[in-house]
């Protein structure tokens, strides 16, 4: 991490868990003044996996760990920005058959805004958090730029969460952790007898804990009945034969018209005459890409999976086995507007391209991909082809350990 000499006035999010605690001691310990705060974001516990309300069981943990730390500590009610920001974009974007990431757009909207905001009333020099990423910094010429780094640990790495923050939400970001094993962390927490050493990472949503989604949908989005059509593999090998361009990756840049980057990055048009109705579900909405529980349809030799939705006619397209070639696309697009550029000096301009590294989910190994700039947006190829790409799924872009941008998939 990032050691300042002077003595700065720091909040840090502590959620309740091992590495927000963790992150504010270190803090401590180099002489800061530290601030701790619970980011109170839901209310609702009529839809989490167990009775006890989960805020309230992470809202005292975080205290005890200030109090040890002997730190002040405050709660505040960030739930009406929550809700506005997050809630009401994951609903929105179920509801059009697009798969959100609320982590990702938590970070950027409450975390390193709302939040930040907060703690700037706070007096705060900068804000902190848990993640397992890093910072640096450079200067050419009278700019100064701020780089996002993958954490030191490759097995939790928390980069791609943070792909959509900006250079002046990252003047202000500190991560404490980012240099450190997830191992180091809990050794660190209980040495220090830290109430939180071995609780067990969160698995639910952004600040609100373990939550059933499909319950969670269902306070706006309302099951309806409709078909699962069952798409044979032959359809779709088919028609990626004959959209195959030999060598794209490597192509000249002027030999990728927009038809053909159209025909690699945008996924094959479903309908329900082109295959057999294998079984009913509850909405089209409560389905995205790559998904095999809920389907609930045997008599397979291997399990079914969903290729696309089609929430307007309520349409569950659907086939067999991981390997199904509805699964697989070369490539991905994203509008003008919806390309974020961490490394602003980087960004492409029209017909330019860029050779790098992506990962469209968290956790992904690392993808050889190439992103070529036109008037329509962006387009992403791959070296190799992708599984389970869904519209509204974020893409990450890295050079080397960098995260330098991302984008919110189109199509």
């Amino acid at each position: 991490m990032i050691h300042m000499a002077d003595k700065k006035r720091i909040v840090v999010g502590l959620s309740g868990g091992v590495d927000s605690s963790v992150a504010a001691f270190l803090l401590r310990q180099q002489g800061h003044d530290v601030v701790g705060v619970f980011m109170k974001n839901w209310h609702d516990s009529s839809v989490v996996i167990s009775n006890e309300c989960p805020w309230v069981e992470d809202s005292i943990d975080a205290m005890m760990v200030a109090e040890k730390l002997d730190i002040p500590f405050h709660t505040i009610d960030f739930s009406e920005p929550y809700r506005k920001r997050i809630v009401d974009y994951m609903f929105a974007e179920y509801q059009q058959g697009r798969t959100p990431n609320p982590d990702v757009l938590c970070n950027r909207e409450i975390k390193f805004d709302v939040f930040l905001q907060a703690a700037k009333k706070l007096g705060a020099d900068y804000v902190a958090t848990g993640h397992y990423c890093r910072k640096d910094i450079f200067t050419t010429g009278s700019k100064t730029r701020y780089r996002l780094l993958a954490g030191a640990d490759p097995d939790k790495d928390q980069s791609y969460f943070l792909c959509q923050l900006s250079q002046a939400q990252l003047a202000k970001a500190l991560f404490p952790i980012g240099d450190l094993q997830k191992s180091e962390v809990r050794k660190i927490a209980g040495e220090l007898k830290l109430v939180t050493a071995e609780k067990k990472d969160s698995q639910g949503l952004c600040f609100v804990g373990k939550v059933r989604l499909p319950e969670f949908l269902q306070q706006q989005l309302k099951p309806k009945k409709g078909k699962v059509v069952e798409i044979a593999p032959e359809l779709i090998a088919s028609h990626n034969k004959n959209t195959h361009i030999p060598d794209y990756f490597d192509a000249a840049t002027e030999s990728l018209s927009p038809e053909i980057l159209n025909s690699l990055c945008n996924p094959f048009h479903y309908e329900a005459d082109l295959g057999q109705v294998a079984g009913m579900h509850q909405g089209a909405h409560f389905f995205t890409i790559g998904q095999r529980k809920g389907l609930n349809i045997g008599g397979h030799a291997e399990p079914l999976y969903v290729l696309a939705t089609d929430t307007k006619n309520n349409l569950v397209y659907a086939g067999m086995g991981h390997n199904h070639p509805g699964l697989l696309r070369p490539g991905l697009h994203v509008k003008t507007e919806d390309v974020h550029w961490i490394r602003d000096d980087l960004q492409l301009k029209v017909d330019q391209d860029l050779y790098c590294l992506a990962r469209i989910r968290y956790r992904q190994p690392l993808q050889e991909a190439r992103l070529i700039m036109k008037e329509a947006g962006l387009f992403v190829l791959f070296r190799n082809q992708q599984w389970s790409t869904a519209a509204g799924q974020f893409a990450a872009f890295y050079l080397d350990d960098e995260c330098i941008g991302s984008g919110i998939i189109a199509t």
